[in-house]
């Protein structure tokens, strides 16, 4: 981060910063209902520290509205169902509000018959995935949420033009007495949105991130979110870096959650959407809900007692350095939480900007300057 950086950054309350993002939304077009539930998903996810799906997503849904593809008064709607499973069309939505529907109607369904697994398609950016599986451990159930993603910024290992998306997979469950287990990964070495972040605060991108077209290592994050977003050579390896590395498995992975995530309900293939659909037209992400019932497996509680048990051995194991102790996913996003709850979000001054423009250009007052805050 820049000195100049440094000093431009400023803490805001979750509220303020949901109250800016709401003005927004509603100068868009979208109903009330409709944003609260987009703003919340935003500020929640910027409450975790997860910059690179939170408010900063604000520019970015302001050029897909402006494309024509964005539904801002989408009505999603299911289109198949059974006992077991669900299709809903999402209506060329924002994805935050239609994830949220689906998710509750795969736990509903596992509740019922112990399995339920819902497919969304006609979507847009639903946010950060592991939202969606940590509602449904919070009811008690286990649960895989995978998505496609309309940006084509990921290189098949071995490969110099990038082909798939960043194709997030997050899995949660429930823990005795535990905030549950939560990973949410992107089956890239990072997220494109992470590069973007890194942008703003002008920091060197770490080696294994981005790569140009004759597979060099790119650490410019402006550079690098340029080869994200431009469609050309270069691109985003896969998780796990290079192949010595094991860069083919986050590629296989990417790969599984385009098939399970958007595929199988008939969301697009992102290089055949750039190729083929006329401009304007919706993005038609596609994602995954699937939810299981420990009980349908085991006695009442005794998933819940062993996972309780799984992650206390975990983070008992011993340390290479004592200052960071072993932990389990997601409960460093839980305690940053906590944490900014008090101390308030962080906004570093390219957000600021950033946001800005988009206040302006949308016509609405900027109410997140430091002057005010």
């Amino acid at each position: 981060m820049t000195s100049s950086t440094a000093e431009r950054l400023v803490h805001v309350t979750p509220a303020l910063l949901k109250q800016q993002v709401l003005l927004v939304l509603e100068a868009w077009g979208m109903p009330e209902a409709d944003r609260a539930v987009v703003a919340d998903c935003l500020v929640e996810t910027d409450l975790r520290g997860i910059e690179s799906h939170g408010a900063s997503m604000l520019p970015l849904y302001d050029q897909m509205r402006r494309a024509g593809g964005l539904n801002m008064k989408a009505c999603p709607r299911t289109v198949r169902e059974n006992a077991a499973t669900a299709v809903i069309d999402a209506d060329a939505g924002l994805g935050h509000g239609v994830a949220i529907m689906a998710m509750n109607l795969a736990v509903d369904k596992c509740l019922a018959g112990g399995i339920g697994a819902v497919s969304v398609f006609n979507s847009h950016h639903f946010g950060a995935a592991g939202l969606y599986a940590e509602m449904a451990a919070r009811r008690g159930v286990l649960a895989l949420v995978t998505s496609s993603a309309r940006t084509v910024a990921v290189l098949p290992t071995g490969g110099t033009l990038p082909m798939l998306g960043t194709n997030p997979i997050a899995f949660a469950a429930p823990a005795a007495g535990h905030d549950p287990f939560l990973l949410d990964m992107s089956t890239s070495a990072v997220a494109a949105n992470k590069v973007k972040v890194y942008g703003y605060h002008d920091t060197p991108l770490p080696m294994g991130w981005v790569v140009d077209g004759a597979g060099r290592p790119v650490t410019d994050p402006h550079e690098g979110f340029r080869l994200c977003m431009d469609g050309g050579v270069g691109g985003l390896m896969p998780l796990g870096g290079s192949r010595d590395t094991g860069a083919h498995k986050g590629y296989g992975l990417a790969v599984m959650a385009q098939l399970l995530g958007s595929t199988l309900a008939g969301g697009s293939f992102s290089p055949f959407r750039v190729r083929d659909a006329a401009p304007g037209a919706p993005d038609n992400i596609g994602h995954f809900f699937l939810a299981l019932d420990p009980r349908a497996f085991r006695l009442g509680g005794s998933f819940e007692e062993e996972a309780a048990a799984i992650v206390d051995a975990l983070r008992a194991t011993p340390a290479v350095d004592p200052l960071h102790p072993v932990v389990v996913a997601g409960e460093p996003e839980f305690e940053r939480r906590a944490e900014r709850l008090t101390t308030g979000i962080p906004l570093n001054g390219a957000f600021l900007d950033a946001v800005r423009k988009v206040a302006a250009d949308t016509g609405v007052d900027f109410i997140l300057d430091p002057a005010t805050t």
